[in-house]
This record gives structure tokens, C-alpha cells and sequence, in this order.
């Protein structure tokens, strides 16, 4: 395990049984969660919704952690099985306890599949969904609801009004929570012709997941 510091973030190398993981670590002063984000299986972490989450949250005393999975870190262009995925997200857990406040479990699109997967099993405190591909698009007969309402826990979904993996609308009733982000899809664009701006899309995230943590028990 390897970890390398800059001005704004500590870069962690975890070896997992399917690779080496890369954690980058967004710290706060005094933290009572951690929230570890996992990324989609056509991006990184530099997506934009999980940078504001990272840039936002730690001075809300919840550190952030943006992991990249094994493969990403190995510069594959593309994502492994399930099973895989779940495998390296369950062998760099420990490097997240290691942190010490209780750890929230989240992702967006496939990353937030293995959180709801994985969570229960591997003592999350609660998960958080951003963009939950809920089926492949236009095959709504392929629902994935099952992953979601298994989770058994506190669980959050932020997703695009217009996600073609799944409107809010199409979800299934259940004890998470669903925040709707106007005019968005898969990825949280939203087009020129709706008049909102990436800010203010970001801000709707951000907002909804920081109001939700803050209600955590």
C-alpha cells in the first residue's frame, strides 16, 4: 500500500485479489463519515458530479474518498463482470475503515451497483446512488430494482429527470430515498434549450446529498 500527497488530495494504492485499487483521499478537519465513491464503468472519477461531492462535503465534516477500481488503475477501457467489480470494491474496504468514521458506500451508474450490492455485507453505515442504472436503455423488462431495494439500507438515489437507464418515475416504491435532477440525464448534462447550468446542477446534487447525510443516524 502506497500513499502520495498534493496540495489537495492524498492518493492511496490499495492491492485488492483482482488488482491494485486507487483511493484519493478529499479529507476533512474533523470527520463523522466517510463517504467512498465509486465510478461508472464508462468514466472516472473525474466526473463531475463526484468532484463537487468531494470538493463540497469535507467542510460538512464528511471525507471523501473517489475510488478507482482495479482496472481503471490499469488502464483497461473496459469494466470487468459484476462479480469482479464487487470483488475489488470488497478488497480495498478495509482501507476505508482504516479511516475510522463509519463509511457510506456510494457510486454512480455501475459503481453504485456494487455499492447496493456489497454494503449490507461489508457493514456500510447507509448507500448513496448517483445515476442508478436501473436497466439498459429501452429494455425497462431488464430491471436491476433488485440490486437497489437489497441494499438493506439507508439509501439515497440522485437521478436524471431524463436518465434513459431509468427515469425517476420508473422506480419502484421502496425505503430509499429519490431526489429527481431537472432536465438530466445518465450523466447530469442538461441541454442548452432547459436553462439551467452545469452549477446549478451541481449545486441540486450536492445539496441533496449533504441534506441526506445530515439526517444519518
Amino acid at each position: 500500500m502506497t500513499t502520495k500527497k498534493n496540495a489537495a488530495a492524498a492518493e492511496e494504492e490499495v492491492p485488492t485479489p483482482v488488482g491494485t485499487a486507487r483511493i484519493t483521499w478529499h479529507r476533512a478537519d474533523a470527520p463523522r463519515l466517510v463517504l467512498a465513491l465509486g465510478h461508472g464503468a464508462g468514466g472516472g472519477i473525474g466526473a463531475p458530479d463526484l468532484q463537487a461531492l468531494a470538493r463540497a462535503l469535507p467542510a460538512d465534516g464528511v471525507t471523501v474518498a473517489l475510488v478507482e477500481q482495479p482496472w481503471r488503475v490499469a488502464g483497461k477501457k473496459v469494466a470487468p463482470a459484476p462479480k469482479t467489480l464487487d470483488e475489488g470494491w470488497r478488497g480495498l474496504w478495509p482501507a476505508l475503515v482504516a479511516a475510522g468514521p463509519p463509511v457510506v458506500a456510494g457510486g454512480r451508474s455501475a459503481g453504485a451497483r456494487v455499492a447496493c450490492r456489497t454494503g449490507s455485507a461489508l457493514g456500510a453505515r447507509a448507500v448513496l446512488a448517483l445515476s442508478f442504472p436501473l436497466h439498459p436503455p429501452g429494455r425497462p423488462e431488464k430491471s436491476r430494482a433488485e440490486e437497489l431495494l437489497g441494499s438493506g439500507l439507508p439509501t439515497l438515489v440522485v437521478q436524471g429527470a431524463h436518465d434513459p437507464f431509468g427515469a425517476p418515475d420508473e422506480f419502484p416504491a421502496g425505503d430509499h430515498a429519490l431526489v429527481a435532477v431537472p432536465d438530466a440525464d445518465h450523466s447530469f448534462k442538461v441541454p442548452k434549450r432547459s436553462g439551467r447550468t452545469e452549477a446549478e446542477t451541481v449545486t441540486t446534487i450536492t445539496d441533496a446529498v449533504r441534506r441526506w447525510l445530515r439526517k444519518l443516524p
